[in-house]
């Protein structure tokens, strides 16, 4: 390189030459204008799908060629989300059948610091820290993504998800259109944690169930990756909400958050539904769907159910948060973990005038707002722990075995290091044990 890129305008960082080299450390920054031939990577492929410990092996990967509205983003953090316990076990769909590729990189949360662009980006340029979103569009321009909603595009796509490069990898490809600001406030740990979640649950409430200031909501899964943010969005459009957890700890958190109650379904042993069941766990089901409902008035200071109910579960909690709303009350669903079957009494749906809502995760206007909310301060991610870039796996085990609350996040380039890049390491820092947001 003939200039030191420190010294170069934004327009010049965009055309500068870059030095090869064979590869980078994990857990280091080379300086800006250096670019791997290979990266690090941990890459499920189909022979090996399965648990995390078995599908995630990690590998030496070719660097990604990006297009002319693409860009390269060394990636500093990256957040644990279960859609990459679905990809390792190649169900309920095979991600490499998907992408017509041998190999997948999971990983739809990243903070970063975007290292080379494309041809046609115009806003960013190689140095700038961001966060990502994780929403792909067609990238022609289509009457979708130009005039209505990008989430309509026929060639919508989760990246990390139905695309094979995804954040755990030392570098990643997006379009430019994912890109947003880091928030200066947050480690790349924490910033690397919230997008996916967040965002869906941004659109689930502002967009698709237009939440109202004072209507009460029911949450399911409220200390986990979504509910988290659903507990203080909630909150912030002056609206209250009771949150389902399955421990006195994870209440203990919500409550933080701005939950006006908790219920812990421990409590519930017969609460979830099972298909063929017999006359006597029906009746046992419906006495506890009733004591539950119960003690959400209780919590909640009303006689009546809610006016919208945050689902995500699925199969097991599907009914009941249909059976449990208010008269034009409204189920929003935007994921089925436990399975995507369901089975529920329709007249509950018909007779009261109630409404089942679809919602999938974001676009890129949305997320933009959505983030501001961050940048401000006024949501908080709600990071419970951190993971080394070796312990990627493991996250994913503890996920898939339902054994976290809040979100995880791992290191890959941030891992005992400053934020610019080639900058001298600082001394690590001790990590903190499930840290709280201050509210």
């Amino acid at each position: 390189m003939s200039k030191d890129p420190k010294d170069m305008s934004r327009e010049e960082l965009k055309h500068m030459e870059y030095k090869r080299v064979p590869e980078v450390p994990v857990g280091t920054v080379p300086p800006l204008g250096v670019l791997p031939d290979k990266m690090h990577a941990w890459v499920i492929r189909e022979d090996r799908f399965g648990e995390p410990l078995q599908s995630f092996q990690e590998e030496m990967m070719d660097l990604p060629e990006i297009g002319v509205n693409e860009a390269l983003v060394l990636v500093m953090a990256a957040g644990v989300n279960y859609n990459g316990v679905w990809a390792g076990r190649g169900k309920p769909v095979s991600v490499t059948r998907m992408t017509g590729k041998d190999f997948h990189i999971a990983g739809s949360d990243a903070s970063g610091i975007v290292w080379k662009v494309g041809e046609n980006v115009k806003h960013w340029r190689p140095g700038d820290e961001v966060v990502l979103h994780c929403n792909q569009s067609c990238d022609t321009f289509c009457g979708q993504c130009a005039g209505y909603d990008p989430m309509m595009c026929q060639g919508q796509k989760i990246w990390g998800y139905e695309t094979p490069y995804g954040s755990f990898a030392q570098f990643t490809k997006v379009q430019a259109q994912q890109l947003l600001h880091k928030p200066k406030q947050l480690s790349w740990e924490e910033a690397g944690s919230y997008g996916l979640t967040y965002f869906t649950v941004f659109r689930l409430l502002v967009d698709r169930a237009e939440l109202k200031p004072g209507e009460k909501v029911l949450v399911w899964g409220a200390a986990g990756g979504l509910g988290v943010f659903a507990v203080q969005l909630i909150k912030k459009m002056g609206a209250e909400c009771v949150g389902v957890v399955n421990s006195d700890e994870k209440g203990e958190l919500i409550m933080k958050l701005g939950a006006k109650g908790y219920i812990n379904r421990k409590n519930y042993p017969n609460l979830a539904w099972k298909d063929n069941s017999t006359p006597e766990e029906a009746k046992a089901r419906m006495q506890d769907w009733k004591a539950f409902g119960k003690e959400f008035q209780a919590k909640m200071g009303i006689n009546r159910g809610p006016d919208v109910v945050v689902e995500h579960v699925g199969k097991v909690t599907f009914p009941l948060s249909v059976w449990i709303l208010r008269k034009f009350g409204r189920v929003v669903i935007c994921g089925a973990t436990s399975g995507y079957d369901l089975n529920f009494d329709v007249r509950h749906l018909w007779m009261h005038q109630k409404k089942i809502i679809g919602s999938h995760f974001c676009n890129g206007e949305q997320a933009a707002r959505a983030n501001e909310l961050v940048l401000s301060g006024e949501i908080k991610p709600v990071m419970t722990k951190r993971f080394t870039w070796e312990e990627i796996p493991t996250a994913h085990d503890l996920m898939a075995r339902n054994l976290h609350f809040g979100k995880f996040s791992c290191l890959v380039s941030a891992c005992r290091t400053r934020t610019r890049p080639g900058t001298p390491r600082r001394r690590k820092r001790r990590p903190r044990r499930h840290p709280l947001p201050a509210f």
